[in-house]
Protein backbone atom coordinates (compact mmCIF):
# COMPACT_ATOMS: atom_id res chain seq x y z
CA UNK A 1 0.00 0.00 0.00
CA UNK A 2 1.13 3.54 -0.65
CA UNK A 3 2.43 5.53 2.27
CA UNK A 4 -0.26 7.97 3.38
CA UNK A 5 0.59 11.39 4.79
CA UNK A 6 -1.95 13.69 6.42
CA UNK A 7 -0.83 17.30 6.12
CA UNK A 8 -2.77 18.56 9.13
CA UNK A 9 -2.02 19.32 12.74
CA UNK A 10 -5.73 18.96 13.59
CA UNK A 11 -6.13 16.37 16.37
CA UNK A 12 -9.71 15.85 15.19
CA UNK A 13 -8.68 14.86 11.66
CA UNK A 14 -5.91 12.63 13.00
CA UNK A 15 -8.37 10.92 15.35
CA UNK A 16 -10.87 10.28 12.56
CA UNK A 17 -8.20 8.60 10.42
CA UNK A 18 -6.94 6.53 13.38
CA UNK A 19 -10.51 5.38 14.07
CA UNK A 20 -10.65 4.06 10.49
CA UNK A 21 -7.60 1.90 11.20
CA UNK A 22 -5.50 3.78 8.65
CA UNK A 23 -1.72 3.86 9.05
CA UNK A 24 -0.44 7.33 8.23
CA UNK A 25 2.11 9.92 9.19
CA UNK A 26 1.52 13.62 9.71
CA UNK A 27 3.24 16.78 8.63
CA UNK A 28 2.30 20.39 9.07
CA UNK A 29 1.16 22.44 6.10
CA UNK A 30 1.25 26.00 7.35
CA UNK A 31 -0.22 28.42 4.83
CA UNK A 32 -1.77 31.86 4.80
CA UNK A 33 -5.43 31.03 5.35
CA UNK A 34 -6.68 34.48 4.39
CA UNK A 35 -9.66 34.66 2.10
CA UNK A 36 -9.51 36.53 -1.17
CA UNK A 37 -11.90 39.43 -1.91
CA UNK A 38 -14.97 38.33 -3.88
CA UNK A 39 -14.05 34.66 -3.39
CA UNK A 40 -17.04 32.40 -2.69
CA UNK A 41 -16.82 30.27 0.46
CA UNK A 42 -16.72 27.06 -1.62
CA UNK A 43 -13.94 28.41 -3.83
CA UNK A 44 -12.01 29.59 -0.77
CA UNK A 45 -12.08 26.24 1.05
CA UNK A 46 -11.11 24.37 -2.13
CA UNK A 47 -8.23 26.76 -2.81
CA UNK A 48 -6.93 26.42 0.75
CA UNK A 49 -7.02 22.61 0.67
CA UNK A 50 -5.12 22.65 -2.64
CA UNK A 51 -2.62 25.21 -1.32
CA UNK A 52 -1.85 22.98 1.67
CA UNK A 53 -1.11 20.12 -0.73
CA UNK A 54 1.14 22.29 -2.88
CA UNK A 55 3.06 23.45 0.20
CA UNK A 56 3.64 19.87 1.35
CA UNK A 57 4.59 18.34 -2.03
CA UNK A 58 8.39 18.72 -1.65
CA UNK A 59 8.40 16.24 1.26
CA UNK A 60 6.58 13.52 -0.70
CA UNK A 61 8.37 10.42 -1.86
CA UNK A 62 7.43 8.89 -5.20
CA UNK A 63 4.94 6.37 -3.83
CA UNK A 64 3.21 8.59 -1.24
CA UNK A 65 -0.32 9.84 -1.14
CA UNK A 66 -0.99 13.16 0.58
CA UNK A 67 -4.30 14.14 2.19
CA UNK A 68 -5.09 17.74 3.07
CA UNK A 69 -8.33 19.36 4.17
CA UNK A 70 -9.77 22.70 5.11
CA UNK A 71 -13.06 23.38 6.91
CA UNK A 72 -15.05 26.59 7.10
CA UNK A 73 -18.27 27.72 8.74
CA UNK A 74 -20.55 29.91 6.62
CA UNK A 75 -23.43 32.05 7.88
CA UNK A 76 -25.39 34.27 5.49
CA UNK A 77 -22.67 33.79 2.86
CA UNK A 78 -19.97 35.04 5.26
CA UNK A 79 -17.07 32.83 6.33
CA UNK A 80 -16.67 32.62 10.10
CA UNK A 81 -13.08 31.83 11.05
CA UNK A 82 -11.64 30.89 14.40
CA UNK A 83 -12.34 33.38 17.19
CA UNK A 84 -9.44 35.62 18.10
CA UNK A 85 -10.78 36.26 21.58
CA UNK A 86 -13.61 35.37 23.93
CA UNK A 87 -15.48 38.45 22.67
CA UNK A 88 -15.20 37.11 19.11
CA UNK A 89 -16.53 33.73 20.27
CA UNK A 90 -19.44 35.45 22.02
CA UNK A 91 -20.32 37.38 18.88
CA UNK A 92 -20.10 34.28 16.65
CA UNK A 93 -22.14 32.04 18.91
CA UNK A 94 -24.76 34.76 19.40
CA UNK A 95 -25.09 35.04 15.62
CA UNK A 96 -25.38 31.24 15.22
CA UNK A 97 -28.01 30.92 18.00
CA UNK A 98 -31.36 29.70 16.67
CA UNK A 99 -30.14 29.68 13.08
CA UNK A 100 -28.91 27.36 10.36
CA UNK A 101 -25.42 27.64 8.90
CA UNK A 102 -23.26 25.56 6.58
CA UNK A 103 -20.01 23.76 7.23
CA UNK A 104 -17.94 23.14 4.11
CA UNK A 105 -14.88 20.91 4.07
CA UNK A 106 -12.66 20.50 1.02
CA UNK A 107 -10.46 17.43 0.83
CA UNK A 108 -7.44 17.28 -1.47
CA UNK A 109 -5.58 14.13 -2.44
CA UNK A 110 -2.24 14.47 -4.18
CA UNK A 111 0.50 12.14 -5.31
CA UNK A 112 4.00 13.22 -6.28
CA UNK A 113 3.55 11.91 -9.81
CA UNK A 114 -0.07 12.95 -10.29
CA UNK A 115 -2.14 16.04 -9.86
CA UNK A 116 -4.46 17.28 -7.17
CA UNK A 117 -7.96 15.97 -6.76
CA UNK A 118 -10.18 18.27 -4.69
CA UNK A 119 -13.74 17.53 -3.58
CA UNK A 120 -15.94 19.24 -1.04
CA UNK A 121 -18.79 18.36 1.28
CA UNK A 122 -21.43 20.65 2.77
CA UNK A 123 -23.44 19.99 5.93
CA UNK A 124 -26.23 22.19 7.26
CA UNK A 125 -26.09 22.71 11.03
CA UNK A 126 -29.06 24.02 13.02
CA UNK A 127 -28.32 25.65 16.37
CA UNK A 128 -31.08 25.74 18.93
CA UNK A 129 -31.79 29.16 20.49
CA UNK A 130 -29.12 29.78 23.13
CA UNK A 131 -29.25 31.91 26.24
CA UNK A 132 -26.38 34.29 26.95
CA UNK A 133 -25.57 32.22 30.03
CA UNK A 134 -25.23 29.05 27.93
CA UNK A 135 -22.95 30.83 25.47
CA UNK A 136 -20.76 32.25 28.24
CA UNK A 137 -20.53 28.85 29.98
CA UNK A 138 -19.49 27.22 26.73
CA UNK A 139 -16.86 29.88 26.08
CA UNK A 140 -15.53 29.41 29.63
CA UNK A 141 -14.92 25.73 28.81
CA UNK A 142 -12.19 26.87 26.40
CA UNK A 143 -13.50 24.63 23.64
CA UNK A 144 -14.37 27.39 21.11
CA UNK A 145 -10.84 28.86 21.01
CA UNK A 146 -9.36 26.93 18.07
CA UNK A 147 -12.46 26.08 16.06
CA UNK A 148 -14.06 27.71 13.03
CA UNK A 149 -17.38 29.21 14.07
CA UNK A 150 -16.31 28.96 17.73
CA UNK A 151 -17.73 25.49 18.38
CA UNK A 152 -16.85 21.81 18.13
CA UNK A 153 -19.71 19.42 17.40
CA UNK A 154 -17.77 16.44 18.79
CA UNK A 155 -17.45 18.01 22.24
CA UNK A 156 -19.64 20.21 24.42
CA UNK A 157 -20.55 22.20 21.31
CA UNK A 158 -22.81 19.30 20.37
CA UNK A 159 -25.11 20.48 23.18
CA UNK A 160 -25.79 23.67 21.21
CA UNK A 161 -27.00 21.87 18.10
CA UNK A 162 -30.59 20.95 17.40
CA UNK A 163 -29.93 18.88 14.27
CA UNK A 164 -27.79 18.55 11.17
CA UNK A 165 -28.45 17.71 7.54
CA UNK A 166 -25.54 15.88 5.98
CA UNK A 167 -22.30 14.31 7.16
CA UNK A 168 -21.52 14.60 10.88
CA UNK A 169 -17.81 13.92 10.29
CA UNK A 170 -17.70 16.82 7.84
CA UNK A 171 -18.53 19.15 10.72
CA UNK A 172 -15.73 17.57 12.78
CA UNK A 173 -13.35 18.38 9.91
CA UNK A 174 -13.09 15.40 7.55
CA UNK A 175 -15.99 13.86 5.59
CA UNK A 176 -14.87 10.24 5.87
CA UNK A 177 -17.35 8.77 3.38
CA UNK A 178 -16.16 11.19 0.69
CA UNK A 179 -12.54 10.50 1.66
CA UNK A 180 -13.21 6.76 1.33
CA UNK A 181 -14.46 7.20 -2.24
CA UNK A 182 -11.53 9.45 -3.14
CA UNK A 183 -8.95 7.00 -1.74
CA UNK A 184 -10.66 4.10 -3.51
CA UNK A 185 -9.92 5.81 -6.85
CA UNK A 186 -6.23 5.60 -5.86
CA UNK A 187 -6.39 1.88 -5.05
CA UNK A 188 -6.83 2.25 -1.28
CA UNK A 189 -9.94 0.54 0.03
CA UNK A 190 -10.48 1.49 3.68
CA UNK A 191 -12.93 -1.36 4.10
CA UNK A 192 -10.11 -3.81 3.38
CA UNK A 193 -7.34 -2.13 5.41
Amino acid sequence: MKEIILASSSPRRQSLLKNLGLCFSTISANIDESFLPQESPRDAVRRLARLKAERAIPVLEEDCLLITADTIVVLDGEIMGKPGSEDDALEMLTRLSGRCHEVITAVCIRTRAGGCEVEDETTRVYFRPLSKEEILSYIASGEPADKAGAYGIQGRGGLLIERIEGCFFNVVGLPISRLYLMLKKHGINLLEV
